[in-house]
């Protein structure tokens, strides 16, 4: 793993409104095709992320946006961990690890019972970590994003 030098995690404010979009667009268009949902919530994420309960943090290093996790609302007491993204030209410093971490904790620190994501299985080096982090795999519902073939979750209490 390259050196982390400092990579400082920061909140969602009103004038980063773009990198969130701009890094998510980035991987959805390498790996996958972007869909409707993601064109409505990546187009005004104050409006169905922040404004819905959720949270949208940033990793910052050497002053650059290089990636992107969010917490989506889904009950009183569950999250979506979702719209994670890191930049191609920034990975391999532990990025993704990073925004993981925060993510876990901050979601403790809401008083969050569980954690959920979606993704896809030929996405392994991010299975792999999820799975270090102690998600695991339950059922799958159909049709809430066409490229999400697995259903993770993690307990926090």
């Amino acid at each position: 793993m390259k050196s982390l030098h400092s990579i400082e995690i920061i909140p969602f404010s009103d004038d980063l409104q773009d990198p969130v979009r701009i890094l998510n667009y980035e991987w959805l268009e390498k790996y996958f095709r972007i869909e409707e949902g993601d064109r409505i919530s990546l187009s005004n994420p104050k409006k169905e992320i922040i404004d819905k309960g959720g949270f949208i943090f940033y990793a910052k290093r050497e002053g650059e946006i290089v990636g992107t996790a969010s917490l989506l609302k889904k009950s009183g007491s569950v999250f979506e961990l979702g719209k994670m993204a890191v930049s191609e030209k920034a990975q391999g410093y532990g990025i993704g690890t990073a925004l993981l971490e925060y993510c876990i904790g901050f979601a403790r620190e809401q008083s969050a019972e569980k954690l959920i994501l979606y993704s896809n299985t030929k996405l392994q080096s991010a299975i792999h970590l999820y799975q270090k982090y102690g998600f695991r795999e339950i059922p799958l519902e159909p049709g809430l994003y066409e490229r999400a073939d697995i259903k993770m979750e993690k307990h926090l209490i």
